[in-house]
């Protein structure tokens, strides 16, 4: 009963400073201690413990030079400046580093002085010196991790109900790095084992702890288990494919992967376990790393006059963030938003290396207003200029067809015909894979601004060189679906799919800009640049991962609900129409869309009808003639499908080109 009074208390007394540390004096008061201690021990054994042998009155000198010469040592170490409970083999090393050269400083010093003037008061037998220095360092060494031993077993006690089990994937210097930041945080985790892929590691231990390969470690600590253990992923390089592949065989089992992030990625150069997150599903969609023809793009940015048109939306803001790397002479941003560009030119001078010679211009502006458009170019004189303004939301732009036109088209064609004006060297812009074979206003919108692009590229008077590039869906972009699904599932679901068949591509803002610079760099003019887009995604799948990864249960926690297809929506997006074909770049991961020749001698006239119908304001006429500029274009679930010439070339399931797909 007293005992555990005792234990009680005492664990009491450890909770109240668990956050607290021992003084550093009082440490190195302890420390010394131990080398007076370690001296008298030494002294005892090799004078086979006859202790009126021992001559004290000579050895008090002795003892006094020893703990002068160690306190020295401590001090120019600082040995005792490390944390008791989180003692690291680094601190191992500062000890042994410490008591070896005060050991070997002691001895040089006092054989010199006994060879030259025999002075027996300062020499200190070797023999004493060597017990010691073994005794010393041992305790040294031994008092830290007793300590450290000791606050875990008992933390462990106070908070047995809360220990969480953890499996580290990766028994490298960063799974190792890991388990240590995690067992500092005394009786919160306890490492069941490591996992790794290299067979020269299973069955072995890593300080202290086994090492299994993956079938045996989730037959031994996973499968049957009540308890869910944690998986971190501690790998310091690893294949997207291969994280994907781990992470949804870890879902099987209910289990949310997390990840140590790159050491490039720790805060302050330090880590700690706060840092390590659970996977995203940006994590299960990236791809491989990008790699780019730095030269190329450096060459074509480097100390011009850029302009980025809508710059604070989703893929502006990135381009922009990627663009200022390669030091521009002048970047112009323009927006229609004033917040979105105070912020982005806030970031963008924030990063900016104090060496980099760039001004930045943010204006705020609307590509469809000619005059003040004319002004901006008159004024900046852009050499390059990459026009992502656009609407870009499929149902709004349906019901608004006014808009789209306007921004999408006149826009576009207002600042295309400006670029010409002012002899603009390139124009990159950026368009959709809703433009091909487009069901809907937004992407025959695009469409019909990707056609007078290639129509002023084939004027031989104008030498500005008109690029196109087109892609498909882009993760975390405003209104794209995977914010929307992180809302839905943090206000409880239902998630909301409009089909239970419906799929989509993805790619990453930065992905995406990264290969939109890459095209702009190679493009000659009049391309179109199609971007590969990866394995395509069922939706239905994304949001079930997306349950998953937040920790719910599909359809118990969180239910899917499946809403129908929106207007102008499709089952599926395609990166080419039927007529064309992909032409292989120098980059794997960049084609060119090879078009039938066009006749693009009219369509200057029914742009200049449409924008006159604009005049109206009425939705069907616009649309109308919107058809009659793209032919291609049968709308699909909307109320225009009454204006197409061919009913029957609307897409049903029955044309579905399924792919197998996966998250």
């Amino acid at each position: 009963m007293i005992a555990k009074s005792i234990e009680f208390l005492f664990t009491k007394v450890l909770e109240s400073y668990q956050h607290r540390f021992v003084s550093r004096r009082l440490i190195l008061s302890i420390d010394l201690v131990i080398v007076t201690f370690s001296f008298l021990l030494a002294c005892t054994l090799r004078f086979n413990f006859n202790f009126d042998d021992i001559p004290w009155r000579m050895y008090q000198y002795f003892l006094l030079i020893l703990l002068l010469v160690r306190s020295a040592f401590f001090i120019f170490y600082r040995s005792y400046y490390g944390i008791v409970r989180h003692t690291s083999m680094e601190d191992i090393k500062i000890i042994f580093q410490t008591v070896s050269s005060s050991t070997l400083m002691i001895a040089s010093f006092s054989g010199l002085v006994y060879y030259f003037s025999g002075n027996v008061y300062l020499y200190i037998p070797v023999s004493v010196l060597l017990i010691e220095y073994f005794i010393c360092l041992f305790l040294l060494i031994a008092s830290r991790f007793f300590v450290k031993s000791m606050y875990v077993d008992i933390m462990k006690g106070t908070k047995r109900q809360s220990v969480q089990s953890v499996i580290i994937y990766g028994a490298g210097s960063l799974g190792i790095i890991t388990k240590n930041a995690l067992l500092q945080e005394a009786g919160k985790y306890e490492i069941k084992c490591f996992i790794d892929d290299n067979p020269t590691l299973t069955n072995n231990s890593v300080e202290g702890v086994r090492v299994f390969d993956l079938p045996t470690a989730l037959q031994r600590f996973v499968e049957g288990q009540g308890a869910v253990p944690q998986i971190i992923l501690a790998v310091q390089s690893i294949s997207s494919a291969r994280k994907k592949e781990l992470a949804e065989l870890f879902l099987k089992y209910n289990i949310v992967m997390r990840i140590v992030p790159s050491t490039i990625q720790w805060m302050n150069g330090t880590f700690n376990s706060e840092q390590i997150r659970n996977i995203k599903i940006e994590d299960l969609l990236e791809r491989e790393q990008i790699i780019l023809h730095d030269e190329n793009i450096r060459a074509q940015i480097t100390g011009k006059r850029i302009m980025i048109t809508g710059a604070a939306g989703s893929i502006g803001s990135e381009l922009t963030r990627q663009i200022s790397v390669y030091a521009p002479a002048e970047l112009y941003l323009l927006d229609q938003s004033e917040s979105g560009l105070y912020d982005l030119e806030f970031d963008i001078q924030q990063n900016l290396d104090k060496k980099t010679k760039m001004s930045v211009h943010s204006v705020v502006c609307d590509v469809k207003d000619v005059v003040r458009m004319h002004t901006v170019f008159e004024e900046a004189r852009p050499e390059i200029v990459f026009h992502t303004a656009a609407y870009k939301h499929v149902p709004l732009m349906e019901k608004f067809p006014y808009e789209a036109v306007k921004t999408n088209v006149l826009g576009t064609k207002t600042v295309a015909d400006l670029s010409a004006k002012f002899k603009v060297e390139e124009f990159v812009f950026v368009s959709t894979d809703k433009a091909v074979n487009p069901t809907n206003v937004m992407g025959a919108s695009k469409r019909l601004a990707e056609i007078y692009l290639q129509d002023l590229n084939s004027n031989p008077n104008i030498k500005t060189r008109y690029i196109v590039t087109r892609f498909g869906n882009v993760l975390g972009s405003n209104g794209s679906v995977v914010p929307l699904f992180k809302k839905q599932i943090q206000a409880g679901g239902p998630v909301t799919v409009t089909h239970p068949e419906i799929i989509r591509y993805f790619m990453t803002i930065s992905e995406a800009c990264q290969l939109v610079l890459e095209a702009g760099a190679m493009g000659m003019g009049g391309e179109i640049f199609v971007f590969d887009m990866g394995e395509a995604v069922r939706i239905q799948d994304l949001a079930r991962k997306m349950i998953q990864l937040s920790g719910y249960i599909v359809d118990k926690d969180i239910s899917i609900s499946y809403t129908g297809l929106r207007p102008g929506e499709k089952l599926y997006e395609e990166l080419l129409a039927d007529h064309e074909h992909n032409i292989q770049t120098h980059h794997p991961k960049i084609m060119i869309a090879r078009m039938q020749p066009m006749d693009l001698s009219g369509i200057r006239e029914k742009i200049s009808l449409l924008s006159l119908a604009m005049q109206s304001a009425d939705a069907e006429q616009i649309v109308a003639l919107l058809k009659a500029c793209i032919p291609e274009f049968i709308s699909n679930n909307s109320v225009f499908e009454k204006l197409d010439i061919k009913p029957d070339h609307k897409i049903g399931k029955s044309t579905l080109p399924w792919q197998k797909s996966s998250v």
